[in-house]
């Protein structure tokens, strides 16, 4: 008998072996395939993950954009594996961190990463007394069904790349339908409008996007993948890379459209955007002799249509990383996406000036324009200082508006600046907080007169966006204080929005019990009146811009 149940657990175990050998196998065909949501459902139900399974449990996570997940799983990673983990994930791990606001805890990776020290507080401090310029943001729609970017202007219009077609087949990357070209009007105030499929001649059932024209409006580049797979050397199984076609406009319909010489099968060319006198043309590739995954390249445009010898742009704009979306202003400064930079986390939108036929040293444009996800696609109206951009700041892509204007130095001394300790951000001395009834979210009478001052204030600066961080003391449970001290901070909002104030400028967060003013971290152990003291809001600057919460001279006053 017990040779019977000897012989029972050996089926028994070498059974689930193989179950869980064949889950794996499941789990790497489609991540390998790059259906990163299906793979992350496959490895999930593995029970005994080893090192890879968790480190592509991971990565799936971390190229849908899952962040909390990927952070997550990547600090089991390290918890379990630290002495034999390849340094590409401490860079997802740093990002995975610097999205969820864990900014310290970031820095170490990125630091070991990098081989430097990085510190993202005073780095952020130092961005905001040389950055150019201040943006004003705001998302043009709400579109969670699909993903929206890449806008550029073809005359008084505006093309876009969109998930939105539901007669596309689905992209196993993220199950959304694949891209498709989208043409709208635009408005005064930058809205869109009478959105439309652009024409059929462009449009198939692979991907189109990132569109670019010719000033006359008669060419036209844009993306497409590759309609079949193939193999190439960094990729265990094939795989559809990217090309730019270019078409022409004859007699109001796109005709002639064929793939760029210097395109391949072995390689992405995309994201292609001209020079204003359409001479030059700048894309991202991961051609062969890219410094990164994707570097930015320009080639010349010759006058009889053919293409010169694409240049990579060098260290001072790419990185071993990644850098896509180009664009070139007006006055010929390169903007483009990168995460290989210091920066506020994932992809951040740079510039670089002109400078003795090349470019000059990358900068990051700041804190106004960027966030702690991934921002790119940066295009400005011609002539104008407004524009767009794309970000997943809330979940999926989506178009973002922008008015720029140029940095003032601060008005107040340096030493007259608060730091917010957990956000290293400057904050107001001269505004007080306002504070809250115990369990209770309502704004009190004896806090209007706090709330109307910074509504004046805003009302004066347009291009200033405040944080109002909420709290909570420390009794109840921790999940209830975080959703009290939301709704403190939504009821903030509420009240600025009924004075006049734009609620995009507006950004309430709850830091439930987290962040005490005193020594009440613990139930029972303090005074009402000393608790009363942690139920606040308080209103952090969240733009690089002038004005800081203080009374403003006479003078400027007058002049508003």
């Amino acid at each position: 008998m017990k040779k019977f149940y000897t012989t029972l657990l050996t089926i028994l175990i070498g059974f689930s072996a193989f179950a869980q050998s064949s889950e794996i196998k499941k789990a790497d065909r489609l991540f390998l395939q790059r259906a990163y949501m299906d793979a992350s459902e496959q490895y999930r139900m593995v029970e005994n993950k080893n090192q890879t399974v968790i480190q592509r449990l991971g990565d799936s996570y971390f190229f849908t954009n899952r962040m909390k997940n990927a952070e997550e799983t990547y600090r089991l990673l390290f918890l379990r594996h630290s002495g034999d983990i390849a340094p590409e994930y401490k860079f997802r791990f740093a990002h995975s961190l610097r999205a969820l606001g864990k900014n310290e805890e970031a820095d170490v990776y990125f630091s070991e990463y990098f081989g430097r020290d990085v510190h993202f507080k005073e780095w952020t401090n130092e961005l905001d007394t040389i950055a150019p310029h201040t943006y004003n943001t705001g998302q043009i729609m709400q579109n969670a069904a699909s993903s929206d970017f890449g806008i550029t202007f073809m005359g008084d219009r505006v093309v876009f790349a969109s998930t939105r077609n539901q007669d596309r087949p689905i992209y196993a990357w993220n199950r959304k339908p694949y891209l498709d070209l989208y043409v709208a009007d635009i408005s005064e105030d930058g809205k869109l409008s009478n959105i439309s499929l652009f024409e059929d001649q462009i449009n198939t059932d692979t991907h189109e996007s990132s569109a670019a024209f010719s000033e006359d409006g008669q060419t036209m580049y844009f993306d497409r993948t590759n309609s079949r797979r193939v193999k190439t050397e960094w990729s265990e199984v094939p795989v559809a890379t990217v090309r730019i076609y270019r078409a022409e406009n004859v007699d109001g319909e796109w005709t002639n459209i064929e793939a760029l010489p210097f395109t391949s099968d072995q390689y992405s060319v995309e994201h292609p955007t001209l020079s204003r006198d359409g001479s030059t043309l700048y894309f991202a590739s991961d051609m062969p002799g890219s410094l990164g995954s994707f570097d930015i390249y320009r080639v010349a445009v010759n006058e009889d249509g053919t293409f010169g010898e694409p240049q990579n742009l060098g260290p001072n704009i790419n990185t071993v990383n990644r850098e896509q979306f180009p664009y070139i202003g007006d006055d010929g400064v390169l903007y483009f996406a990168s995460d290989g930079r210091m920066g506020f986390g994932n992809l951040d939108i740079y510039r670089s000036e002109p400078q003795n036929g090349s470019f000059a040293e990358a900068q990051n444009l700041g804190n106004t324009l960027n966030s702690e996800m991934d921002d790119f696609a940066f295009v400005m109206k011609p002539g104008e200082e407004k524009g767009y951009l794309a970000s997943n700041r809330r979940g999926s892509d989506n178009l973002y508006m922008f008015a720029r204007e140029d940095y003032v130095p601060p008005i107040l001394p340096t030493d007259e600046i608060e730091i917010n300790p957990e956000t290293g951000r400057r904050q107001i001395a001269n505004v007080d907080n306002i504070y809250f009834d115990f369990d209770k979210a309502t704004i009190k009478p004896e806090s209007e007169p706090v709330l109307n001052r910074i509504a004046e204030i805003m009302k004066n600066y347009p291009s200033l966006r405040i944080e109002i961080g909420s709290h909570a003391d420390a009794r109840g449970s921790d999940q209830y204080n975080l959703n009290l001290s939301q709704r403190r901070a939504e009821s903030t909002l509420e009240y600025l929005v009924a004075q006049g104030i734009d609620r995009d400028r507006l950004i309430p967060k709850g830091y439930g019990e987290e962040v005490p003013l005193n020594d009440c971290v613990r139930p029972n152990m303090c005074t009402e009146a000393q608790y009363a003291i942690n139920r606040r809001s308080e209103f952090t600057e969240v733009s690089a811009s002038t004005p800081y919460f203080q009374d403003q001279p006479e003078a400027q006053q007058e002049d508003n």
